[in-house]
C-alpha cells in the first residue's frame, strides 16, 4: 500500500508499507532525493509533524524520529512556533570523499533494481524522472 502527501504542489512526500525500508527511513531519503534534484530548496516549509502523520496515517513519532536525523544532518531547521524548513546550511564534503560516496549509491541503486526484476536502462529513467520540470512524478 502506498500514501502519499503533495507539499506546495511540486513536492509529494509517499511511502510504501510493503518495501521493507522503515517509513522514517523512507521520509528521510526523499527529502534529501527532495533537496538533491532541486524539487525542496534552503528555505522551503516542511508540512508539520502532526500535518505530514494525518496525509501518511502514520504514527507522528515516525515522523518526528525522521525529522529529528534530518535536523541533526544540518538538512533541516526547526523554529519554534513557525515550522520546518529545508536548511540554508550546504553539507560540505571533500570531493574524494563525494565521489565515494556517489559511486556507493549508485551501486546500492543498481543492485537493488536488478534484485527487483529492472534494469539500469529502467533506474535510470525512473531517474531522469526525479529531474525539475520533467512532468510526470511518481
Amino acid at each position: 500500500m502506498t500514501r502519499s502527501a503533495q507539499r506546495s504542489g511540486r513536492f509529494q512526500l509517499g511511502i510504501d508499507l510493503h518495501s521493507g525500508v522503515p517509513v522514517y527511513r523512507q521520509i528521510i531519503d526523499q527529502v534529501r532525493t527532495g533537496v538533491a534534484s532541486g524539487s525542496l530548496s534552503a528555505g522551503d516549509q516542511l508540512p508539520t509533524v502532526r500535518q505530514l502523520a494525518v496525509d501518511l496515517e502514520i504514527n507522528p513519532n515516525t515522523v518526528m524520529r525522521a525529522y529529528r536525523e534530518l535536523e541533526l544532518g544540518g538538512m533541516l531547521e526547526t523554529h519554534q512556533g513557525t515550522g520546518t524548513f529545508i536548511a540554508n546550511k550546504k553539507i560540505e564534503k571533500n570531493t574524494m570523499e563525494r565521489e565515494r560516496q556517489l559511486h556507493q549509491m549508485a551501486g546500492e541503486a543498481a543492485a537493488r533494481a536488478g534484485a527487483a526484476g529492472f534494469s539500469v536502462e529502467d533506474l535510470i529513467e525512473s531517474l531522469r524522472e526525479l529531474l525539475p520540470g520533467s512532468g510526470q512524478r511518481r
